[in-house]
């Protein structure tokens, strides 16, 4: 979910931009890395779900209302382990309670359409309730997106559970667009709560390695059973291209850009809900798709795979390359060229390789990746190297206090120190071109 309804605690508070005057930087505990094991099998469930059902609008439409509430379970947790100490006994047990009823919701998943619908609402109102028992001390809570959880979406699930298929199916997208709608709702009452930059993104890019795992998990579950001949083999290796093709976008060019867009922003709220909250659930639906299609084109790679297995494949790749276009201008006003560009190429190639065999397909999309990886490595080489400062390893860290010239780039990897002075125009590489 997103923040409180109203301000947090004095620790939490703080004016809602600028670089200085941060607290130490705040670490991802144990508790949640465990936490995040459950949404592993999750997300394992959701492709699953997607897998068994038709590929079409009705059958995307049935994985995505699934996925929402499975999804803002994990976002809610995170937010509220953020502007909050959680590293203590009383939240420990809240997040593990709220593993719990996660792994109730994914057991529910394959039969969510079923006899599970029930037992998938009660369990998505259980989590809600105890992360607004978490932050019940904080004032307003009621009356903001945690509120809305308890009150509104839960209830929904648990209604829309008891209710034949179509109007389950209405009834949850009501809950889903509820919960997505309440961090823009309540956007006011949100300014005051404080955000700590460097825990979110961390956070975020682990939620979405998490979903690049069912890609391999795709790949490998499929051709475990298969003969492994030198095509399945190729195959996998096409595959495995186009996860790690992702992967790279993602964590080599676009997430030190998104750690710099909420440091430095007016408003971190905001960047938190477009960039994090809203951003990276795109992002692991279009993953999720490329997963559910890799489990459809290994074991046979001289079969033509069909619309719907080609529509997942490229589609998904699509919507996680046009996310970035999306995140580019939310975050710095610009036009990703390269991956909007990228994005345009993969949709409109999908119609032309619906009857070429699965083989042909994967290799097409892994060098279309390659290629565009190859692009956007030399535009970040040439932005780091047009500035005056040198290129740092990466895990570098500039001096406390060091100001950059204006418009020099960031050097690549190194994280922001505190109290570092960045005038108006100084950027990451990664930010100032592939992102």
């Amino acid at each position: 979910m997103s923040a409180t309804g109203d301000a947090g605690p004095p620790e939490a508070r703080r004016d809602a931009g600028g670089v200085g005057g941060e607290a130490d930087e705040k670490r991802v505990t144990w508790a949640e890395l465990y936490f995040d094991l459950v949404f592993v099998f999750a997300i394992t469930q959701v492709s699953g779900l997607l897998h068994h059902h038709h590929h079409d609008a009705t059958g995307l439409a049935r994985a995505l209302v699934v996925f929402v509430p499975v999804y803002w379970c994990w976002v809610g947790t995170t937010v509220q382990a953020n502007i909050r100490d959680v590293d203590n006994l009383r939240d420990r047990l809240g997040i593990l309670a709220v593993g719990l009823a996660g792994l109730f919701m994914a057991l529910a998943v394959p039969g969510a359409y079923g006899g599970r619908g029930v037992l998938l609402g009660a369990a998505y109102w259980l989590a809600r309730l105890v992360l607004l028992l978490l932050l019940i001390r904080l004032p307003g809570v009621w009356r903001g997106p945690y509120g809305a959880g308890v009150l509104v979406s839960g209830p929904l699930l648990v209604v829309g559970g008891l209710l034949p298929d179509g109007p389950r199916l209405a009834l949850w997208a009501a809950a889903a667009l509820c919960d997505l709608a309440a961090p823009l709702v309540f956007r006011r009452r949100l300014a005051a709560v404080a955000y700590h930059p460097s825990h979110m993104p961390e956070r975020f890019a682990l939620f979405l390695l998490v979903a690049l795992g069912e890609s391999i998990v795709g790949i490998g579950g499929t051709a475990a059973g298969a003969r492994l001949d030198v095509a399945e083999l190729v195959a996998v290796a096409a595959a495995f291209t186009i996860s790690a093709g992702l992967w790279w976008q993602y964590f080599v060019y676009a997430a030190d850009a998104m750690r710099y867009a909420v440091e430095v922003a007016d408003s971190r709220r905001d960047v938190v809900r477009r960039i994090f909250q809203y951003g990276h659930l795109a992002l692991a639906a279009g993953v999720i798709g490329v997963a559910v299609g890799f489990g459809e084109t290994v074991a046979d790679p001289w079969q033509a795979l069909g619309p719907g297995s080609v529509a997942l494949l490229y589609g998904g790749c699509g919507l996680y390359l046009l996310t970035f276009g999306y995140t580019r201008w939310m975050m710095f006003r610009k036009v990703a060229t390269t991956r909007l560009g990228a994005a345009a190429v993969v949709l409109g190639l999908a119609p032309a390789v619906v009857r070429l065999p699965a083989l042909a397909v994967l290799v097409a999309l892994a060098v279309l990746l390659v290629a565009l990886n190859v692009v956007e490595h030399v535009r970040v080489v040439r932005a780091a190297g047009s500035g005056p400062a040198p290129v740092a390893p990466a895990g570098s860290a500039l001096p406390t206090g060091a100001p950059l010239p204006a418009g020099a780039p960031l050097p690549v990897g190194a994280p922001l120190p505190a109290g570092s002075a960045l005038p108006a125009g100084s950027v990451p590489p990664s930010a100032a071109s592939a992102e």
